[in-house]
């Protein structure tokens, strides 16, 4: 059996290395470097970003360097041809890359995600989270638009590095696809820190060195020295050539069944590209289910359950369904701070809060959401809970080491 996946991104190359695993041989076609967005534009250069003072290049290329290297080390396998170029579907079972064809049993399109821009005058004046990755210097006023994940690093990470900070979010809440609860907390913590965070704020006009907005029917101008336009990602479908196969797909991304197989069988789409949940370990979830489905192979992969992470200061983090979501159910909340915990207060991490969300008539938790130091560690055994369909009885009955950080989702466990 062979398989050719477009995009080498962390959907793309984890596949790859699974299908090999399982004695598949494998096509990877990758235009531009190994490990996609994530690795060089988003996830992991972000993070470098995290743990720095001060804007430094040489050691975000590094640890880009680094792990890249551990890609390419990963793909040397005599399964796996790794294919430099732009691709392009020739047909239902094949793939033109690099003037050559290849053909395979089924595909996997993988080519991810590009920033996207509002559609207003001057827009080209902001730099999107790739450009703004590579500047070497620390503005001394810089304004955000976009108060999602993204926004968000970039304004905890300069605001760390000296920047004035403004953000610009459409929505009444940062963060609008979390929890409010949790997404006023955060706002708050952020306001503490300097950053200033204006919502319901639509974004007119960008001119250089100023952004232009209005809320409630009043318009307002805000000075900058850099502009991080952070509104999100949009697919990339660019030349696939989908309208010749007949695979439907609308601008928010390729449409896909339960298994990521498109309207063609035998072609398949993981990750961004499919418009849903635009996150690496999403992706490489997905690509797990299109796998198991060309080998017939059945999986428990729940997609409902599905941890996420912001690495602002401080960090936040979650699982399951927010409380808004649990409309209609009567629910038992949990809560719990951090400066009732023993590490958190030893260590001067005592700024942050747990919830726990369960349905009263059963016990079962339905969601978890931190902010906190140590957020996204944590947050994974509630992903367990949540996945594993636990009450709140299970989870009151596992010790708990101490004292560590994990003990403030235990005391946030609501006794039903």
């Amino acid at each position: 059996m062979r398989i050719i996946i477009i995009g080498a991104g962390p959907g793309g190359y984890e596949t790859a290395a699974e299908a090999a695993s399982r004695g598949i041989e494998v096509v990877l076609v990758q235009d531009g470097p190994l490990g996609g967005t994530c690795l060089n534009e988003g996830c992991i250069p972000t993070k470098a970003l995290c743990a720095m003072d001060a804007p430094d290049q040489v050691r975000k290329n590094e640890v880009i360097a680094q792990l890249q290297d551990g890609i390419a080390q990963l793909m040397r396998n005599k399964l796996i041809t790794l294919v430099n170029g732009h691709a392009r579907l020739a047909g239902p079972r094949s793939v033109e890359a690099d003037g050559q064809v290849y053909e395979g049993d089924a595909i996997i399109i993988a080519t991810g995600s590009v920033s996207a821009y509002l559609p207003i005058p001057g827009a080209g004046e902001a730099l999107d989270s790739a450009a703004m990755l590579n500047l070497d210097y620390v503005p001394q006023r810089l304004c955000v638009i976009g108060g999602g994940v993204i926004g968000l690093e970039f304004a905890s990470v300069y605001r760390k590095f000296g920047s004035e900070v403004t953000v610009l979010e459409y929505c009444p809440n940062i963060l609008p696809r979390f929890d409010v609860d949790l997404s006023k907390r955060l706002k708050a913590a952020l306001t503490k820190r300097g950053i200033v965070i204006e919502t319901s704020a639509c974004v007119t006009a960008i001119e250089k060195g100023s952004v232009s907005w209005t809320k409630k029917d009043k318009s307002f101008t805000t000075q900058a020295d850099c502009i991080l336009m952070a509104v999100g990602r949009r697919p990339n479908l660019k030349s696939l050539n989908l309208d010749d196969l007949g695979i439907k797909y609308t601008p928010k991304g390729i449409e896909v069944d339960s298994d990521f197989q498109t309207s063609v069988a035998g072609i398949y789409a993981i990750g961004d590209i499919t418009g849903g949940m635009m996150l690496a370990h999403v992706a490489t979830a997905q690509g797990r289910r299109a796998l198991n489905h060309i080998c017939g192979v059945k999986d428990g992969i729940d997609f409902s359950v599905v941890p996420a992470a912001v690495f602002t200061v401080p960090e936040v983090a979650c699982v399951g369904r927010t409380e808004e979501e649990c409309s209609g159910i009567e629910l038992a909340v949990g809560k719990a701070n951090y400066r009732a915990n023993g590490k958190a207060v030893a260590s001067g991490l005592a700024d942050g809060w747990c919830k726990v969300l369960a349905d009263k008539a059963s016990g079962r938790i339905l969601g978890v959401h931190i902010m906190g130091a140590h957020a996204s560690d944590i947050i994974h055994e509630a992903a367990v809970l949540v996945a594993l369909g636990a009450t709140t009885q299970n989870a009151r009955d596992i010790i708990h080491a101490h004292p560590t950080l994990s003990e403030v989702l235990y005391s946030a466990i609501p006794v039903v």
